[in-house]
């Protein structure tokens, strides 16, 4: 069947357009895109509302639209924030990366412990201003800590009042395979419950706030957050 001379006309008008349109999907698929986050199991690094960006050839240049890697890339590190498909039902995650593939990891008591070494803590000021934070979860009661991983140190909040896993393992990561898990420690659903994650699953890492909009104030702008760097 032939296409409509008009229509013809068209494509062969607006062509520098759709060509601009597919390598800007080619481009968001496999190299750098953005995310919005509509959860909390981030917090406080990360607050609902926000708009990440994300490296996505920072593991590996892949085929875009496709899992088929290119280029192996670097290694997921301990403390990476990353994105990939729950396994449990495939919707885009968000979280830590605690545990990298032979490891050992248990937790007691809130208390993570890797190859047998307990993380070091310490009490710390709320990250997230307490407007940046949802209204329900201001509601909660809140305790904050810095959590050392590898060689960086990160925020994590707690909710005692909350029902949580909060002791699990010891139990050793699979050969290319990650444990993750979310800075709100007993708000999250990560690999505590569904298991440690496949590194060619991994789309990305995330590096960035690019803005973020606060649902509770009419979807206003949150200044403080624009551009700014996660860890």
């Amino acid at each position: 069947m032939k296409l409509p001379r008009r229509l013809l006309a068209e494509i062969a008008a607006n062509k520098s357009l759709l060509l601009f349109l597919a390598l800007m999907l080619m481009f968001r698929s496999a190299v750098a895109d953005w995310m919005v986050v509509p959860t909390g199991s981030m917090n406080p690094t990360i607050v609902e509302g926000d708009r990440i960006l994300v490296d996505k050839a920072a593991y590996g240049l892949r085929v875009p639209f496709t899992n088929v890697r290119l280029t192996h890339g670097g290694d997921p590190q301990r403390g990476d924030i990353v994105i990939f498909p729950s396994p449990k039902d495939g919707i885009s995650l968000v979280k830590r990366v605690v545990g990298l593939p032979g490891d050992t990891i248990a937790m007691r008591g809130e208390r993570l412990y890797i190859n047998g070494l307990p993380l070091d803590y310490a009490p710390t000021q709320e990250v997230a201003a307490d407007g940046e934070l949802p209204v329900a979860t201001r509601g909660q009661q809140r305790e904050y800590f810095s959590e050392v991983l590898g060689d960086a140190t990160h925020p994590i909040m707690l909710l005692p009042q909350r029902d949580a896993m909060r002791s699990f393992g010891p139990l050793t990561v699979p050969q290319g395979h990650y444990f993750m898990m979310g800075d709100s420690r007993d708000n999250s659903e990560d690999s505590r419950y569904f298991g440690s994650v496949p590194r060619d699953t991994i789309v990305g890492r995330a590096y960035r706030v690019a803005y973020s909009l606060d649902a509770d104030r009419g979807y206003r702008p949150r200044g403080d957050r624009f551009f700014s760097p996660l860890n």
